[in-house]
């Protein structure tokens, strides 16, 4: 884990530990702190792999990257992500790395260690098909996708279908927010927009507030930094038009989407989204565009003015959780197996 940053793999691994004790299993949960910085990549790396857990452990399950460096005969991968930067961002905006002869060898380098570590595992699942897709391609390691389910589905009376849209989780700009608020700016219709959750990238937050300022939108988009309480996202949500979630190739289907169809709730995305894909058939539990703030604003305002829909699609979602299977005795059953 990233010391002091919160993210989706800190709440599956906390919400997992309690379904595997009722499973009858004995349970330690080790944070490894890891920087991400990849001047000490490698040296942080190096210290996971002389860890020794053979004789106190039957079973290691490692999640966040990178934990699979740990050897053990028992070793079992949840997968969520690679370091993206060196992989499928390398060519992109996101990242910042520049692409000289050392860092090049340095990809290469940790492109043989994930392999040769992933490939020492007694079974490899993933957290969606886009990442087990990007297993195969980058490393030829074959895994099971396994859904992480949410561990307290949020159970509202429902308040109606109002007026705004919420977009919660980290705010980080390959979150896309910021396309959220463009596409608010081309709305005809009187749709709301809330934007909550905590972030490290101090400038992009900002650059929401001015984004908001500049387009005349004080009204109508709500900017709020900070993580919220689980009982204010769930009152929220028991009077939401729908959900908003917009990252670039997602890891999964994210947790905000799941939030928001246990709520009945539907989620706009964008077909450039990664794993929401899997998760949300546009016009049957969920709406996607493409990734344009006109594109976007079409589906904003066609929420607005069919509540019904809106309703539909919601119901939809939450059907959806039992179609794919997403639950923790499935889960469970397959990491111990």
């Amino acid at each position: 884990m990233v010391p002091h940053v919160d993210g989706g793999y800190r709440t599956f691994v906390n919400q997992l530990v309690p379904h595997l004790e009722s499973a009858g299993h004995q349970v330690e949960r080790i944070w490894l702190p890891f920087s991400g910085d990849p001047n000490s990549m490698l040296a942080e790396i190096a210290g996971f792999r002389m860890m020794d857990l053979e004789n106190v452990c039957d079973r290691v399950i490692c999640c966040r990257p990178p934990a699979h460096a740990i050897k053990h005969s028992q070793k079992v991968i949840w997968f969520i992500h690679h370091e993206r930067i060196f992989y499928d961002l390398w060519d992109s905006e996101y990242n910042p790395i520049p692409k000289t002869a050392y860092w090049e060898k340095f990809r290469q380098t940790l492109f043989d260690l994930d392999k040769r570590t992933l490939e020492e595992a007694h079974l490899v699942f993933a957290n969606s098909r886009v990442v087990a897709s990007r297993l195969h391609h980058f490393n030829g390691i074959h895994a099971e996708v396994l859904y992480p389910p949410i561990d307290n589905p949020v159970v509202v009376e429902s308040l109606g279908y109002g007026s705004e849209l919420l977009f919660i989780c980290r705010i980080e700009h390959h979150k896309r927010q910021h396309l959220a608020i463009q596409a608010m700016a081309m709305t005809q219709t009187p749709v709301r927009l809330r934007i909550a959750g905590a972030s490290q990238n101090l400038a992009y937050l900002a650059s929401l507030h001015e984004e908001v300022q500049r387009n005349g939108l004080q009204d109508r988009v709500t900017v709020d930094g900070r993580w919220i309480s689980e009982g204010e996202k769930h009152h929220l949500l028991a009077q939401a038009l729908g959900v908003v979630y917009l990252p670039l190739d997602e890891d999964s289907y994210g947790y905000p989407t799941l939030e928001g169809a246990s709520a009945r709730r539907a989620t706009v995305s964008a077909h450039d989204s990664g794993g929401v894909s899997e998760f949300i058939v546009d016009g049957q539990c969920g709406l996607l565009t493409e990734p344009t703030p006109s594109a976007l604003a079409e589906a904003f305002d066609r929420l607005w003015l069919d509540r019904g829909l809106a309703e539909r699609l919601g119901a939809a979602a939450q059907a959806r959780v039992c179609t794919l299977g997403i639950n923790w005795e499935h889960v469970v059953a397959r990491l111990t197996a």
